[in-house]
């Protein structure tokens, strides 16, 4: 009976076995296409946002706008045609006074408004001030898409490194469980521990199955936030998340919004006081203009003259528009005060995250190496059946948590990093 326990269930491991390999053959092939890594994800997210598109097309835009203000003190030539009838019917109709009773004109106008040199460059810095805030928000905005598209790849090549290691895992309970086959054949240890190491096989198949589709779900996650149409997964490379050095405050795009604002704010004070400026404008026209009662054959001319504005009393309104916009320079302030609190104290707080973590690796990385003796020597022991399954059992119990203790503290890492570089720019 007991031999015949054994082949049954030497059968059942021998199908459990190919079916795993022509699942890893399958599976792993469709999963595994072609290796690539954080850059090209990021190439890819930048190139496929439509965000990061608005925003240079909204700058070009502004480009244009800059052109048609160029445009507009340019002279103004418009071609004018203006002909009425007034007919006086026996005695009823206009007064031919007023009317003319007839009057035809063909006129070319040529308008021309007189600006400032220090106006001028006033109204074109409106625009550019405009087009420099839309490129320090792009500049955000990559910044934003990059932190997010590296940290999904850093969780990714998590779930990925995890699905390596229960591999390697299992490759190694596989040839300790045809060891153990034969011992346990031999009488030398109980059918009771051989099924409790069978046990610790099938979870390990279990946890595999598990990391696959997790790792499939966070992998199609990856390619949905970088716009790329892809149902397969791919080998992913390490991430090369390395920390990098953090510009001067003043000079980070994150602090150049609140520069870019201020500067803005004070420009609009210019354009307010420019706009009580007086203004002069020059018109001028030629042509045919006529009511043809006398001579309209000499009715051919022209005429020139200046138009001259200057605003005296508007209410104080021009005060009350200044009031206005030294509030809006008092608010941008105090959020770039409080902006830098929070910039300081989120820095030193990763930083010191980033400290603990690495410290906690290296403890780990000293448990890892007693777990691995721990194992090699039941490994030996189990092999002249001097060992207990239950030690060998635990001591891969210990070992899979260390190391999943340490792979999740190596994202995290790697996660911090991230959230540190994110402020590089």
């Amino acid at each position: 009976m007991m031999k015949s326990w054994n082949t049954n269930l030497s059968v059942q491991l021998r199908i459990v076995n190919v079916g795993l390999i022509i699942v890893f053959f399958l599976f792993g092939h469709q999963l595994f296409a072609q290796d690539k890594n954080l850059d090209y994800y990021i190439a890819a997210g930048i190139a496929n946002n439509p965000l990061l598109k608005d925003f240079q097309n909204q700058v070009a835009n502004n480009n244009i706008d800059s052109q048609r203000l160029r445009a507009t003190f340019k002279p103004q030539v418009t071609g004018v045609s203006y002909n009425t009838v007034a007919p006086v019917v026996n005695g009823y109709g206009y007064d031919a006074i007023l009317s003319n009773i007839a009057s035809f004109n063909e006129l070319v106008n040529v308008d021309q408004t007189f600006i400032g040199k220090k106006n001028l460059q006033a109204q074109y810095g409106n625009i550019n001030y405009l087009s420099d805030s839309l490129r320090n928000a792009k500049k955000v905005s990559e910044q934003d898409l990059k932190r997010t598209i590296t940290a999904q790849y850093i969780s990714t090549y998590g779930d990925l490194q995890q699905l390596n290691f229960y591999s390697d895992i299992h490759s190694l309970l596989s040839k300790q469980e045809l060891v153990l086959k034969k011992l346990t054949e031999n009488n030398i240890y109980r059918q009771a521990d051989y099924l409790t190491f069978l046990v610790t096989l099938k979870q390990q198949d279990l946890q595999i199955k598990q990391l696959q589709i997790q790792y499939k779900n966070d992998f199609a996650m990856l390619n949905y936030l970088c716009g790329i149409f892809d149902t397969s997964a791919a080998m992913l490379d390490a991430p090369n998340v390395a920390l990098q050095h953090l510009p001067d405050a003043a000079s980070s795009v994150f602090f150049l919004r609140y520069t870019s604002d201020s500067l803005k704010l004070e420009h609009e004070i210019n354009l307010i006081n420019y706009s009580y400026h007086p203004k002069l404008n020059g018109f001028a026209n030629a042509g045919f203009s006529s009511s043809f009662q006398y001579q309209a054959y000499k009715n051919f001319g022209y005429s020139v003259g200046l138009n001259l504005s200057v605003p005296i009393y508007d209410g104080n309104q021009k005060s009350l528009l200044q009031q206005k916009v030294r509030l809006l320079e008092n608010t941008s302030a105090d959020y770039k005060d409080f902006f830098t609190r929070q910039y300081e104290q989120q820095i030193a707080q990763l930083k010191q995250q980033l400290a603990a973590t690495e410290s906690l690796i290296n403890d780990i990385n000293d448990q890892i190496k007693y777990a691995e003796g721990l194992i090699n020597i039941n490994s030996k022991l189990l092999e002249t059946g001097d060992a207990k399954i239950t030690d060998f059992v635990i001591a891969i119990n210990n070992y899979l948590s260390a190391k999943n203790l340490l792979t999740q503290n190596n994202i995290s890492r790697m996660q911090i990093i991230n959230q540190l570089n994110y402020w590089n720019r």
